[in-house]
């Protein structure tokens, strides 16, 4: 494609170039505990001089979305034929994939709830720089915190996660509320929280996966309307919303093999240290005028 027609604006407001750059931001970073919000908010800002908004976030979201359903494809068929079972014949009830249905579902509820009565300060702002960068940087700490005092010797099964409880459940749910917040990152939040209740960092990270699922499909689904027409933002065309989902969709299923790989030997600290680093960066940035916090 002509590089001046990818670099041209769309009429009504994103162009090509900004909407491959952050779809392809948006898959590298969704999984990844670094902020994949944070990271679209800023370099939509400081490469091309404006913020493309939640909405856009939310609906491109659904790629990488997709990628964790084709992913987890075995894993989410197996949870809801036994959740259905268990709902409809108790004899079942005991079978642990029942137990992780009704976990998914009860730590969904607080992202739910918050996420539909805060939207308007979501889309807005929350969404200042200077909280971006200040949250990248602090957040970075919990990571370290919980890489030191979770003894991670909780017996959960790093595949079936037999072993989850509801507590587990609630404690990272109402974790997940925090990834609303540019900057915090929805899977850093959810390990984290796993973490501090001595489960290993896989089977944190899995289900912090799985528990994302609702939430993001929920938020997108919801967001799409807006996106055309966003009340804070860009607004993008129906193409150019696919063509983002489906980078993100490509990118994000390579980025969930690989984090469920580097997270059995190694510590989130590696992605504290860079989120530290892109926090100052972008303090410096604001500091100078170099970009706006809005």
């Amino acid at each position: 494609m002509n590089p001046t027609v990818l670099a041209a604006p769309a009429a009504d407001g994103m162009s090509w170039l900004q909407v491959i750059v952050l779809s392809v931001l948006q898959g590298l970073t969704e999984f990844l505990p670094v902020s994949s919000s944070g990271h679209l908010r800023i370099f939509s800002t400081w490469l091309f001089g404006a913020d493309a908004g939640a909405s856009f976030t939310a609906v491109i979201q659904l790629g990488t979305e997709a990628a964790v359903l084709v992913f987890f494809f075995k894993d989410i068929v197996r949870i809801l034929v036994a959740w259905f079972r268990g709902v409809f014949n108790a004899r079942h009830r005991d079978d642990p994939d029942y137990r992780l249905g009704w976990y998914v579902i009860v730590g969904s509820i607080p992202i739910a709830i918050i996420g539909f009565f805060g939207k308007d300060l979501i889309r807005d702002a929350a969404r200042n720089l200077w909280i971006t960068a200040i949250v990248l940087i602090a957040f970075s700490f919990v990571f370290l915190l919980a890489e030191k005092f979770g003894r991670q010797d909780r017996p959960v099964d790093n595949q079936s996660l037999k072993g989850l409880t509801m507590k587990d459940a609630v404690v990272m749910g109402l974790a997940q509320c925090l990834a609303l917040i540019p900057g915090v990152s929805r899977s850093g939040g959810t390990i984290s929280a796993g973490l501090f209740l001595n489960m290993s960092r896989e089977a944190a990270a899995r289900f912090s996966f799985l528990l994302a699922i609702p939430a993001v499909l929920a938020s997108g689904l919801f967001s799409l309307p807006d996106a055309f027409e966003p009340s804070v933002g860009q607004s993008a065309t129906g193409v150019q919303l696919i063509v983002g989902s489906v980078v993100a969709f490509v990118l994000g299923y390579a980025a969930i093999a690989w984090l469920l790989r580097f997270v059995q030997n190694h510590s989130l600290a590696w992605f504290a240290g860079y989120r530290i680093v892109l926090g100052l960066v972008v303090i410096a940035l604001l500091a100078t005028g170099t970009i706006p916090a809005t």
